[in-house]
């Protein structure tokens, strides 16, 4: 469960690809309850961290940075914020440990603290918090990965874009949520990482 540059690289990479694969579906999952974007700005933001990382970081802590970097200088809305503070936390952390599940606890701590959101408010906070402790112990599963991004469909938004909706905003998945989810399944199928 340590990362190293290439399985960062490696993470991303396939990372990039679910979102590019999926940023329709994204963005269909951001017309009802936000600005319909979030695929075409994740995509964006993706392309730009691949960009970025192709000339190999010195080590984990810079390719933490620039992902950082380039996902909160490219990504709209919410997003790129969100994204970036968790790839940011995750920096900071990795000059005491190269541990997984010690990283994403630091990311999902950055990502509460800068969005202000709790479980249960349908942000991407609900899958971080349901999927780090599986990674933390070994168990994380594609099913509990697709569990936790479903969760948040019954949900109503308490925080971002979607909040103003109210009760409106039940039976969609959170478009954040869903693109975490495509991070944590790049997660368990990037070898050597869990």
């Amino acid at each position: 469960m340590t990362l190293t540059v290439d399985t960062l690289t490696t993470w991303m990479s396939k990372f990039a690809e679910k979102v590019e694969t999926n940023k329709q579906f994204l963005s269909d999952l951001d017309t009802p309850i936000g600005d319909g974007d979030h695929g075409f700005n994740m995509d964006r933001g993706m392309k730009a961290v691949e960009e970025k990382l192709a000339t190999k970081p010195a080590d984990v802590t810079s390719g933490f940075k620039i992902i950082a970097m380039a996902l909160i200088s490219t990504v709209g809305g919410a997003s790129g914020p969100l994204y970036g503070t968790a790839f940011l936390e995750m920096a900071k952390k990795s000059t005491t440990t190269n541990d997984i599940g010690e990283l994403l606890d630091a990311a999902l701590a950055g990502i509460e603290m800068r969005g202000g959101a709790k479980p249960g408010d349908k942000t991407m906070v609900d899958v971080w918090n349901a999927l780090v402790p599986d990674v933390k112990n070994g168990i994380l599963t594609e099913n509990r990965i697709t569990e936790a991004v479903a969760a948040t469909k019954d949900m109503i938004a308490r925080k971002g874009r979607a909040s103003y909706l109210g009760e409106r905003s039940k039976g969609h998945v959170d478009p954040g949520s869903q693109s975490s989810g495509y991070l944590f399944e790049a997660l368990l199928e990037t070898e050597g990482l869990l």
